[in-house]
């Protein structure tokens, strides 16, 4: 065993991939990095109270936003320092309440609670089981990678379950299995941006985005809908670039496959069988999903009773809590599919159960709500500093100056996200971090959070197959080493670039073309946004 491993650890150090990794693998936890962030920035408030950095701009407003003096209708930052008494006494008083306030961290446990029980009930597993399993060979490919984008859903059951299930189906219809698992993953997560509905990744981003938008608006409020066009858009345009990809460059480069569907095979291919009880499971969440659906809808609809449209608006402004209560809607779909799954295939036996799936999905959440203590501190004393508004002010007037096209300035942020990706590859961390400073300084140049936000996570999919730093990478090498001993870091590397330069080309072709044409992102949000005054 030891010479296979030094061979592995030459052929990781050689090349540009080799260097990602060792300059990967210097950078800290990502809780540590928001430490340091949060150091730097408390120095940095100082040296910009003393310096009196400020910036200003046109309010409309009666009121001044947050942390501003508002003077004959300009509101004007000023830097101040994190050192200050009043902030020093903030930090120490208000701390449960800042962590509390984090907006993105209540939807993502809402939403959690109800994604635990569907994945513990098996309900995950069931849909992508029962999606996949009887695919026609013909249209394997396109199966796997729709199926894949889809399953974001599912949360880590899209990389333990769907993605070895790949290569298991290919190797029973005589395809190299490791095919199977590249265009699997180069599904789920180079294609981390593109679904065909959104769901928690869209309400967790989206929650970055309304704390950073209301620097510039404080009535901005998110659309978990925001970015459906687009995302769809991404499945649409993907799938052919994949299919293409894995049938005509990396299945010709790997060759036929030598293997048989021997005793194992067809033992694991068994264990992959939808059961006839989690068959009458799924008929049931159906129907469960279906009714939940219609439910919601008529809260809306209803003559005489819409709880979810503010009829004193006018325009997209009446859909606003419709919108807000998506959170609840994910949670509620979530919930209700699953207890209608578990109760048919036997997962579920007694509300103790339910109660308990919660109860361990919020324990998997525990790293998350480390990280959120910190995320949450560093954007609250961003915003105490008053750096964040100034750098967006000032940062937008530069790029007025420049006069650049809003599909360049965009792309510009989905290449710099696709940057960090290779080091970080937490996508709500390097979101948490940009989004106070981007997403207001293109709300001032025009450009909206929804937009922006989709030129990020258009950055931060398609680099997740092309680096070691990526949390599922060694579990997915596990996998290929299932159907070929030799495989290492760079063959897997190797074999998943193709993907990953494709998508980089169609996401960046996307998105540029996305902005000139001025379409819709999702209902009610577009590209292009007025800032007040």
């Amino acid at each position: 065993m030891t010479e296979p491993q030094s061979q592995d650890a030459i052929r990781r150090s050689k090349g540009f991939l080799g260097l990602v990794e060792r300059a990967g693998n210097l950078l800290p936890d990502p809780v540590m990095i928001f430490v340091w962030l949060i150091l730097g920035l408390m120095v940095l408030s100082t040296i910009g109270a003393h310096f009196s950095w400020s910036a200003s701009i046109p309010y409309n407003g009666d009121e001044a936003p947050h942390w501003a003096t508002l003077d004959n209708g300009v509101v004007t930052y000023t830097a101040t320092s994190l050192f200050t008494a009043e902030n020093i006494g903030r930090l120490l008083v208000d701390m449960p309440k800042t962590l509390t306030g984090f907006a993105p961290l209540g939807v993502v446990v809402v939403v959690m609670y109800g994604a635990a029980v569907a994945e513990r009930s098996g309900l995950f597993s069931a849909l992508i089981r029962s999606s996949l399993r009887n695919a026609p060979r013909a249209i394997l490919t396109p199966c796997v990678i729709i199926t894949g984008m889809v399953s974001h859903h599912a949360s880590d059951a899209a990389y333990v379950v769907f993605i070895p299930l790949a290569g298991l189906i290919y190797a029973s219809v005589g395809r190299h299995p490791l095919v199977g698992i590249a265009a699997a993953f180069a599904a789920v997560s180079g294609g981390y941006a593109g679904n065909i509905t959104p769901g928690q990744i869209d309400v967790l981003l989206f929650g970055f985005t309304q704390e950073a938008a209301r620097i510039i608006d404080p009535a901005w409020t998110m659309n978990p809908l925001g970015n459906w066009w687009f995302i769809l858009a991404i499945v649409c345009l993907f799938t052919p670039v994949a299919w293409f990809i894995t049938d005509k460059v990396v299945e010709p480069r790997l060759g036929r496959w030598g293997g048989s569907p021997d005793t194992e095979l067809q033992a694991e291919l068994a264990k992959s069988e939808i059961t006839p009880a989690e068959k009458k499971g799924l008929k049931r969440a159906g129907i469960v999903a279906v009714l939940v659906v219609a439910g919601f809808a008529a809260l809306a609809l209803w003559p005489g009773y819409t709880p979810l449209i503010n009829e004193d608006a006018t325009g997209p402004a009446q859909l606003q809590p419709f919108y807000a209560a998506l959170i609840a809607g994910f949670f509620l779909l979530f919930i209700a599919t699953a207890i209608a799954f578990g109760t048919a295939a036997g997962t579920i036996t007694s509300d103790n159960d339910v109660v308990k799936m919660m109860g361990e999905g919020i324990r998997s959440l525990a790293p998350y709500l480390v990280f959120a203590f910190f995320a949450a501190h560093f954007v609250a004393m961003f915003n105490w500093s008053r750096l964040g508004p100034i750098t967006a002010i000032n940062g937008a007037e530069i790029l007025k100056a420049w006069d650049l096209p809003a599909p360049l300035l965009l792309v510009s942020v989905l290449l710099f996200s696709s940057i960090l990706d290779l080091f970080i590859g937490s996508a709500s961390a390097k979101w948490s971090a940009l989004a106070p400073v981007v997403v207001p300084m293109f709300m001032l140049v025009g450009i909206s959070p929804e937009m922006t936000t989709a030129a990020y996570r258009m950055g931060d999919s398609y680099t997740n197959i092309m680096t070691p730093l990526m949390s599922y990478f060694p579990l997915i090498l596990a996998f290929t080493r299932r159907w070929d001993k030799s495989m290492g870091v760079g063959s897997l590397l190797a074999l998943m670039l193709p993907y990953a330069l494709s998508f980089m080309v169609a996401g960046i072709g996307l998105t540029a073309a996305w902005v000139a044409l001025d379409l819709p992102l999702g209902p009610g949000a577009q590209v292009h946004y007025t800032p007040a005054g």
